[in-house]
């Protein structure tokens, strides 16, 4: 079996619409995809109406979380997407979004980048708008090559001259409120050291400790090195290890199953889970 456990669509800051996603991951050979755009789930239903047979989809969230001052994002597999205290958390991170990136648009333009609200806006269309809207906006305008490269302390990386900060959970109450939801949670691409800072491996600990089920180990951030430090982390704290592509179709890099998790680790994500139960494709005719 061929599983990627992180992707994202036009719902949060994909370019591909979750019908796309479904029919782009069968076409890439895919046996399961995870759905996991940032704090929503608006992506479901399309996702679920287009399936093709021979996929199943597991439904995720990646939510934002901070901790000492540092952001870092938690993978939410399997939970009860109606569950009021974890849907209520969603709803305010998605709320600070828009200004947000208006923030940012406003510091940008102070710094001299021609960029407006209107063109971010085009661009994240339907989508929780984020930085990667932004980063896009400015590529466009030429003041940067990728989205990628938006990403660093001249401009919008955390703590960036045009960084602008939302409301995040706390990790801790990320697990919690996840679990409470029947869901599974695993720590997202935990030592992506290009992103930003990174939290200590006391802190990955502290959070093992509170209930976390995983980290995610084969991400296309991560080198070899980095790779063996986290296997060897997760099996001294009895984590799950989990690798995915964190696809974000043409905005990054990134392909469909670029990185994989081990069916047996697949098995044990559901088993634990009793939130939702992954959806096994019955020949979707969606858009």
């Amino acid at each position: 079996m061929r599983i990627d456990l992180h992707t994202h669509s036009t719902a949060s800051d994909g370019t591909d619409t979750p019908a796309e996603l479904v029919r782009n991951a069968a076409a890439a050979g895919l046996d399961v995809v995870a759905l996991t755009d940032h704090d929503t789930t608006r992506g479901y239903a399309e996702a679920t109406a287009a399936l093709p047979a021979g996929l199943t989809l597991v439904t995720g969230a990646e939510l934002s979380c901070r901790v000492d001052g540092i952001g870092l994002h938690m993978l939410a597999y399997l939970f009860d997407p109606e569950e009021p205290e974890l849907s209520r958390e969603r709803e305010l991170v998605r709320d600070d979004r828009v200004p947000r990136a208006r923030g940012m648009v406003a510091k940008l333009q102070e710094l001299g980048v021609p960029v407006t609200w209107e063109q971010v806006a085009r661009i994240a269309g339907d989508g929780s708008v984020g930085r990667p809207h932004v980063a896009e906006a400015m590529v466009e305008l030429g003041v940067v090559g990728s989205v990628s490269d938006a990403f660093v302390p001249e401009w919008l990386a955390d703590g960036g001259r045009a960084y602008v900060g939302k409301h995040e959970l706390d990790p801790f109450d990320a697990i919690r409120l996840v679990k409470a939801a029947g869901g599974v949670t695993v720590f997202a691409h935990p030592l992506a050291l290009k992103r930003g800072r990174v939290v200590p491996e006391t802190v990955i600990a502290e959070l093992a400790s509170a209930g976390l089920d995983g980290i995610e180990v084969d991400h296309t951030d991560h080198d070899a090195p980095t790779r063996a430090r986290l296997r060897s982390l997760a099996a001294e704290l009895g984590l799950l290890t989990t690798g995915s592509s964190d696809y974000h179709g043409g905005r990054k890099a990134a392909r469909l199953g670029e990185c994989t998790t081990d069916p047996e680790i697949y098995g044990e994500i559901t088993r634990r889970a009793t939130g939702a139960f992954p959806v096994p494709g019955a020949g979707g005719t969606g858009r």
